[in-house]
């Protein structure tokens, strides 16, 4: 007899066979000319339950470029595995021909040619054409936002959220979960999602002084869809007052909350639910160890590290799926599920070419009037580059040097930090720097960049703790973000060691001198989660740096080696 697993796994390899898995016939088109919006969209509708998935949009409106990173490590079991692969062998992994709209869309190698050919991705009009489409074949199909949705932009940072709101209440989820949101503020917080027309979910959410249950947060949301009833769970980012201000939601404590997960899952089968979804901002790894540890998820969603993957991943008997960030991909899964279980699925992995896909116009007008009342700012020319300036990898991006640049020579530093945000879009040599770009890889509520001293120990001990956070073997230690960026410092990394002796050999790149431990030094940074930090908003201070520079070239960094990769 086959077994539930053996099942879904021919489900999903025939899937693939058929081109509704994945990315469907567009990886293999050759040329840009030969997408057609169809081609994109199309799917055969399977079974009586359809979930539309985005996450990690990061308040980008517009159409943007978005590198995938170089370098993505995996450590312990997820060592050498999805999503911990990328470039060739990743588009070895999946079949994809190099320089197809697959090769530009997934993976970062030719970017900058592939980004002049295949143009930018994403737009939140795009993405209303997409749900719309998919809307139209399953009209019940559920809507579902991983969060990290009211961060990231210039008009998001000055509306409070307000814009990002309006956007998605007119996009109409069914449900949401939460992550940089909190960093607006509790209150604003409770103003905004006391607002909401659909579900604000988070059954990790709980109240900081009672321990219980918080208000305004839902574990759960039950739907009646195709004749099942379908129970969604949300699981907010579990370390907020770790990577973020905990002084800023004081009421609120998260966790991973594995025991009242489970609670959860019995208790809306209970309910008679047939299908278990897991909407989730945890990370792919912590998603894939909460699959094989809480019995009963039929599906997660998973947001947090912005890995796009063509294909689920089965945990079990559990499907987890990753849809990227920034707008640039929107998943569609259709299920099977009769006699209180998910009996199949297909799913695919839609990328916004936004040549291709036509714009909502309904939703490009809710866009420009959030964006009118800032647009001379936005569109204001800082300088340009001659360099592509990308954030992602695990070590360093050129967005992050540039950063990194401008606190050593505008905070006259010796050492500079950068956290290992993977928000952001992408600029291609040649592109003019506005203020909206600059404001797209630095806007967040605790963005003051601070001028500090630090020995040399201290340092070492920055660097080890935000290691551990990257390259514990369980990922239930893991954060989630890429190593912190370091202006003027080099050092060497063993991702294979344990915490305490990753890090050695750092030096201070200006005279080639080892880091004395004993000795201070002036270090330059930003995004501390420490109350009160003083100092000049980081965008102000980059702005500033671009300015005196007029066009920016960012040169090979070569500051850190990477040892056991």
């Amino acid at each position: 007899m086959i077994s539930r697993r053996d099942f879904l796994q021919a489900s999903m390899a025939a899937s693939a066979v058929v081109g509704a898995s994945g990315f469907g016939n567009w990886a293999r088109l050759a040329a840009q000319q030969a997408l057609t919006q169809d081609q994109l969209l199309e799917f055969d509708t399977f079974g009586n339950v359809s979930l539309i998935h985005v996450t990690d949009i990061h308040a980008q409106l517009k159409p943007i470029y978005f590198r995938e990173p170089e370098t993505n490590l995996g450590v312990g079991d997820n060592r050498g595995v999805v999503p911990h692969i990328t470039g060739a062998e990743f588009r070895r992994l999946y079949g994809i021909d190099d320089g197809s709209p697959a090769h530009y869309a997934l993976t970062y190698d030719d970017f900058t040619a592939l980004a002049r050919d295949y143009g930018r991705m994403g737009g939140m009009d795009r993405v209303a054409t997409v749900v719309k489409a998919m809307r139209a074949a399953r009209p019940d199909a559920l809507l579902l936002d991983g969060g990290d949705t009211w961060h990231g932009s210039y008009t998001c940072y000055h509306t409070q959220g307000g814009d990002m709101v309006n956007v998605m209440n007119a996009l109409a989820p069914d449900a949401m979960t939460f992550h940089w949101e909190f960093t607006l503020g509790q209150d604003r917080m409770r103003e905004l999602v006391g607002g909401l027309p659909y579900a604000p979910l988070g059954q990790n959410i709980f109240d900081a002084m009672w321990d219980e249950p918080a208000e305004h947060f839902k574990p759960y949301e039950l739907f009646e869809r195709g004749g099942a009833l379908v129970a969604v769970i949300g699981q907010a980012f579990p370390y907020m007052p770790i990577a973020n201000p905990g002084w800023m939601f004081p009421d609120y404590s998260f966790g991973i909350r594995d025991e009242n997960m489970a609670a959860m899952v019995e208790e809306v089968r209970g309910q008679g639910a047939d299908l278990v979804v897991v909407l989730s901002h945890n990370g792919f790894d912590v998603d894939k160890k909460m699959a094989a540890t809480v019995p009963g998820i039929d599906v997660i969603l998973s947001g947090h590290t912005h890995d796009a993957l063509p294909e689920p991943v089965l945990v079990g008997e559990t499907v987890v799926v990753a849809s990227g960030s920034n707008g640039k991909f929107v998943s569609r899964v259709d299920l099977d599920v009769r006699d209180g279980r998910m009996m199949g699925f297909r799913h695919k992995l839609i990328p916004v070419f936004s040549d291709v896909i036509e714009p909502d116009a309904e939703m490009a007008a809710i866009i420009d009037e959030q964006r009118a009342p800032f647009e001379a700012e936005l569109t204001e020319v800082i300088g340009k580059t001659e360099s592509l300036l990308y954030r992602r990898g695990n070590f360093n991006g050129t967005w992050d040097d540039l950063i990194c640049d401008a606190l050593l020579a505008e905070r006259d530093a010796e050492i500079a930090l950068s956290p290992g945000v993977r928000w952001g879009p992408s600029l291609i040599p040649g592109q003019d720097i506005t203020r909206e770009d600059i404001w797209n890889v630095t806007s967040m509520t605790y963005g003051n960049a601070y001028r500090t001293e630090m020995t040399g120990e201290f340092l070492h001990v920055v660097l080890e703790d935000v290691a551990d956070n990257l390259f514990n073997v369980d990922p239930y230690y893991q954060q989630g973000g890429d190593m912190v960026r370091t202006g003027g410092l080099g050092y060497r990394i063993d991702i294979t060691r344990e915490q305490g002796s990753r890090i050695g050999d750092m030096t201070l790149l200006a005279t080639g001198e080892p880091i004395d431990p004993a000795r201070s030094y002036v270090v330059a940074g930003w995004a501390s989660v420490n109350e009160g930090t003083e100092g000049p908003p980081i965008w102000d201070v980059v702005e500033s740096h671009i300015r005196k520079q007029g066009t920016v070239s960012v040169g090979q960094n070569d500051s850190v080696t990477v040892v056991g990769a």
